[in-house]
């Protein structure tokens, strides 16, 4: 069999070491060179020749320069003679550019997609897309992993009676319902509108909150704004606080201001595909490592990765509860 060889651009090298730990590989360095024009360069400092190439590189901010430095990693493999590189992407910024809803606008997902295809990549594994539609953007095979069940291992140890998972807009419900599934609770959503990127309204709960502990889920949290509207229209309809959980926690902006204190959030509970905040303590934070490094050792010995979700992927498990119960 091939030999394995992982490496990482600047974004998380934390995350992509823990890959490697749970892989029993090493991590192999890259030099990352900035000219005095600003433009950068990639050379990876181990043989890549007929090797399988990892390229661990979650898109977080700075974004752009994060997405370069992916694309000339992607390119210095290829030059190297690599037998095959897949480009793992626990966070795909360009995700929430999914679709040409205003005029003269561009779609940012399926770009980005075509520029790691015109790099070179030859698989791309990611987590949790925005939009489930992104995934046809790639001309390449996707194995799309969920934080689902990392996310319920840490909620299935508590007192889960008085307790309802909260979706905060009508898109996330499927997977809120499939988390509810998970945890054995009822699901409500909220019924979101957004105005801007960084302004939304919630104008009513669907579903019966009154009484409950709500769990909030979210694909993503950047700034909290919507959390926070959530949170007020929970209070409005009785529910009594809430644990906030989300796979990418970008925690950007006002964010931290927003959520460590306010009075609702008895917890928030992230992984790690994107760095956590160095100031904020009390954050949990799941880390999922150990799937990405299942699913790059399945990929390597030709077997299945969707069987890491047997009982998650809601089309392998019993039927979920009906939305609004």
């Amino acid at each position: 069999m091939r030999e394995i060889v992982v490496f990482s651009g600047s974004a998380h090298r934390p995350l992509a070491k823990a890959i490697c730990e749970e892989l029993g590989v090493d991590l192999s360095s890259v030099e990352l060179t900035r000219f005095s024009n600003d433009c950068l360069q990639a050379q990876l400092q181990a043989n890549c020749r007929q090797r399988d190439v990892y390229i661990v590189q979650p898109l977080v901010p700075p974004t752009q320069e994060h997405l370069m430095e992916l694309l000339l990693m992607i390119d210095a493999a290829r030059g190297a003679s690599a037998q095959q590189i897949t480009a793992v992407i626990p966070y795909y910024a360009y995700a929430r550019s999914d679709k040409k809803d205003a005029s003269r606008l561009s779609i940012g997902g399926k770009l980005v997609a075509d520029m790691l295809s015109a790099a070179g990549v030859d698989r791309v594994i990611t987590m949790t897309l925005h939009a489930p539609q992104v995934h046809a953007f790639f001309s390449v095979p996707v194995d799309h992993l969920t934080a689902l069940g990392v996310l319920a291992d840490h909620f299935l140890g508590q007192d889960l009676s008085d307790t309802v998972v909260v979706s905060p807009d009508f898109g996330n419900a499927k997977t809120a319902s499939q988390f509810a599934r998970l945890l054995g609770t009822p699901v409500a959503a909220g019924s979101k509108k957004r105005l801007a990127d960084d302004q939304v309204v919630i104008d009513n709960i669907v579903g019966d909150v009154q009484g409950k502990r709500a769990i909030v889920l979210d694909d993503e949290i950047a700034t909290g704004g919507s959390i926070v509207e959530l949170l007020e229209r929970l209070a409005e309809h009785g529910c009594t606080e809430a644990a906030v959980a989300c796979t990418h926690g970008l925690f950007v902006g006002k964010a931290l201001e927003r959520l460590r204190e306010h009075p609702m959030i008895s917890e928030v509970v992230t992984t790690d595909t994107v760095p956590p905040p160095a100031d904020w303590p009390a954050l949990e934070v799941r880390s999922v490592a150990g799937l990405f490094a299942a699913a790059i050792d399945r990929i390597h010995a030709g077997e299945s990765v969707s069987s890491l979700f047997d009982g998650v992927d809601p089309s392998l498990g019993p039927p979920q509860p009906r939305l609004f119960d």
